[in-house]
C-alpha cells in the first residue's frame, strides 16, 4: 500500500455518489507498501478502505482480484469484500485511475510475529488454498521464473549502484533456478504476496487477510515459501528455526504436503526471495518524485537469498515429517 495518486474532494465525491455509504467524513492515505493508492474511507455508512490501482496492477486483471475476494468470502475466509454501487459495479475510476471500495476488517498487523502467529498465519495460508478451488476465473503469475529476467533487464546497472556485484548475482542466480525450478507441483489460487503487513490478528489468531493484488495460479507450495521468507527471518537475517517450524505445522494441520512440494521448499524459497529482490530493486531505482510511498530495501532480499543456496533440505526450516 502507498499513495500515488491524490484525490480531489469533488473527484471523491463524484464517485461516491454511485454508491449508498452516505457523505464523506475522512480520507487518510496510507504510506505502508509500494503498489497501489491506498486511503482509509469514513462515511456515514462506516470505515472502508478506497484502493486506487497502479503501476504493476494491470486493468483486465481487476476482476479477477475482485472475484477472487467474494469467492474466498463465502467459503468462509476472512478477508475484504468489494463494495458494489447501485448498479452492481465494483470497479470504477477515480483521478484518472481503476478504483473500487472494499469493507474495512478489524485486527492489528505486526512486525515481529511470533511463533504462535506464524502457526496461525500457516493454518490461515492452507485455508485459503482450500477456499480457492472452485473459483472460475485464472490468473498466471507474472512474476515467477518467465517473469524474472524482465525484472533484472530493468534494474540493468542500477543494481551495482545499490550494492557491488548485485547485477552479477542477480545473473547467476536467474541460470541457477531456470534449470533447478520444480514443476508439476499441486497448485490453484495462491495470494502471492503474505507479508506480515497483509495479515491482521487478534491476539495470536489471524482475523484477516488483505492485500490480494498479487493472487494468481501457481504452486501452493510457492505460496508457502513466500511466507517463510516473510516471516521466519529475524533483523538481523538470521532465520529462526522455530517460527519456521510453526509456520509449517500450522499448514500441514490443514493441508497435508507431498513429498514433492517438501522436497521443493529450498528451491522455491530462493525463487521467492529473487523474486521479491527484483521487484524491490526495481521500485528503489524507480520512486516517482513527491510519492507518499516507502520503497523497500531489495538487500534484505539479498541476504535471505545467500541463505536459501546454503540450505540442503526443508529440515532446515523446520519441516519435521509426520
Amino acid at each position: 500500500m502507498a499513495v500515488y495518486t491524490e484525490v480531489a474532494d469533488e473527484e471523491l465525491r463524484a464517485f461516491l455518489a454511485r454508491f449508498d455509504l452516505g457523505a464523506v467524513l475522512s480520507l487518510k492515505g496510507i504510506a505502508e507498501g509500494v503498489e497501489n493508492s491506498n486511503y482509509v474511507l469514513r462515511t456515514e455508512g462506516g470505515t472502508f478502505i478506497l484502493t486506487l490501482y497502479e503501476k504493476r496492477v494491470r486493468e483486465g486483471d481487476l476482476p479477477f482480484f475482485l472475484g477472487l475476494m467474494e469467492h474466498l468470502a463465502s467459503r468462509g475466509l476472512r478477508c475484504p469484500l468489494p463494495v458494489r454501487d447501485r448498479s452492481g459495479e465494483a470497479l470504477g475510476r477515480l483521478a484518472g485511475r481503476p478504483a473500487a471500495i472494499c469493507t474495512f476488517l478489524e485486527g492489528l498487523a505486526v512486525r515481529r510475529p511470533n511463533a504462535a502467529k506464524c502457526r496461525s498465519l500457516g493454518a490461515a495460508l492452507a485455508r485459503l488454498h482450500g477456499a480457492g478451488e472452485g473459483f472460475a476465473l485464472r490468473r498466471e503469475n507474472a512474476l515467477s521464473l518467465s517473469g524474472w529476467p524482465p525484472l533484472a533487464e530493468a534494474a540493468g546497472e542500477g543494481a551495482d549502484r545499490v550494492a557491488p556485484g548485485l547485477r552479477g548475482r542477480i545473473a547467476a542466480e536467474l541460470d541457477a533456478l531456470a534449470s533447478l525450478w520444480p514443476r508439476d507441483l499441486p497448485d490453484g489460487v495462491i495470494h502471492a504476496d503474505l507479508f506480515t503487513d497483509n495479515v491482521f490478528f487478534l491476539g495470536d489468531e489471524v482475523s484477516g487477510l488483505i492485500d490480494f493484488y498479487f493472487a494468481c495460479n501457481d504452486a501452493f507450495a510457492y505460496d508457502l515459501a513466500i511466507c517463510l521468507n516473510a516471516w521466519c527471518f529475524e533483523p538481523n537475517m538470521e532465520f529462526n528455526l522455530t517460527k519456521g517450524r510453526a509456520l509449517l505445522a500450522g499448514y500441514g494441520g490443514v493441508r497435508r504436503l507431498e513429498p514433492a512440494e517438501v522436497a521443493a521448499l529450498p528451491v522455491l524459497a530462493r525463487g521467492a526471495a529473487l523474486r521479491f529482490m527484483l521487484t524491490r530493486l526495481v521500485d528503489w531505482l524507480n520512486v516517482p518524485p513527491g510519492a507518499l510511498v516507502r520503497p523497500k530495501d531489495p538487500l534484505e532480499y539479498d541476504r535471505k537469498l545467500a541463505f536459501h543456496r546454503r540450505v540442503s533440505g526443508a529440515a532446515e526450516y523446520g519441516w519435521e515429517a509426520r
